[in-house]
């Protein structure tokens, strides 16, 4: 029978030669891990301002009144919360949905292309818009969307239809917004895919050709089954943007014509906190958003381990 002492010297050696030898990767990491520190963690002393009568002067850790939760019924009580949440809901829902399908979609079209060439600046094309900011891209949507001289509104006169104001009317801006949102990103989710394409067993593929399985069975059975633990995992880190519908995105393009459609949480909390100076309830709508947030990727992990034996950590 071993020695116990010897057994744990044995041990100890081995973990700090383990750690020596890891050194380098967690002295990489540990830039990164300064940034969250500074720019997510911190800020979160920010959050007591939600059951404070908030007055900026006396400071943050000041002499301020504790209310408890009146901030938070103060927001829930206001006519354009609840507006705000219903558009917020639905917006990220499609984006969701939608931001899921189409890459999926794209990449398994992309995969059939033989073309390398082609098939290279393909990917370079709907990868670009990833790269642009709302306020590049926000611009050049009110251009092309305008009711005037806009080039769709012009194509759509064109064939005899009739000019749509794309950003004025409630009509038509939350498709506007979730098409728009979908165009500039699928680029990235189809990288996403297609590289979880080429991950496949090319063998998997002979064998059901071998069994006389055509393109579109080879698909549905070869490449989407060894597609899904990323799929899954593009689905549970998008679910915890459930109540993200796209702040930048929609401040850039909404007005006030549209609030009742296009009016999101977010562009709620910023006309209540920096315009109205209404500090302590801005902050409750923000505690209000993470949590939910959280409790959904938090499910959202819970069943892709239940459902798809499918783990993160």
């Amino acid at each position: 029978m071993p020695n116990i002492n010897t057994v744990k010297k044995v041990k100890t050696k081995y973990t700090k030669a383990k750690f020596k030898k890891e050194l380098p990767l967690h002295l990489m990491i540990l830039p990164g891990l300064i940034l969250v520190l500074i720019f997510s963690y911190v800020p979160m002393g920010g959050l007591i301002i939600a059951f404070q009568k908030f007055i900026p002067s006396k400071g943050m850790f000041g002499n301020q009144k504790w209310i408890g939760f009146d901030n938070f019924s103060y927001v829930f009580s206001l006519p354009g919360f609840t507006r705000a949440m219903m558009n917020t809901i639905i917006i990220a829902a499609w984006k969701i949905v939608l931001g899921l399908v189409v890459p999926i979609v794209f990449a398994l079209l992309l995969n059939e292309v033989k073309g390398r060439r082609f098939k290279k600046v393909v990917q370079t094309i709907v990868y670009l818009p990833y790269f642009m900011s709302w306020v590049i891209l926000g611009g050049i949507f009110r251009d092309m969307l305008s009711p005037g001289e806009g080039i769709i509104n012009q194509i759509i006169t064109a064939f005899g239809g009739k000019s749509i104001f794309f950003l004025g009317d409630n009509q038509y801006f939350r498709g506007t917004m979730i098409v728009t949102d979908i165009w500039k990103n699928f680029g990235y989710g189809a990288i996403v895919y297609l590289a979880a394409i080429l991950g496949i067993d090319t063998q998997l593929y002979e064998a059901a050709q071998i069994d006389g399985a055509n393109r579109w069975q080879q698909t549905w059975h070869v490449t989407l089954p060894g597609m899904k633990m990323i799929i899954v995992l593009m689905m549970v880190l998008s679910l915890g943007n459930v109540l993200n519908a796209g702040f930048d995105q929609i401040f850039n393009m909404y007005s006030t014509s549209v609030y009742q459609t296009g009016d999101i949480i977010d562009t709620f909390v910023y006309r209540l906190g920096l315009l109205d100076a209404q500090y302590g309830p801005a902050t409750a709508v923000g505690l209000f958003k993470s949590v939910i947030s959280t409790l959904f990727i938090s499910i959202s992990y819970f069943l892709a381990y239940k459902l798809a034996d499918y783990r993160i950590f």
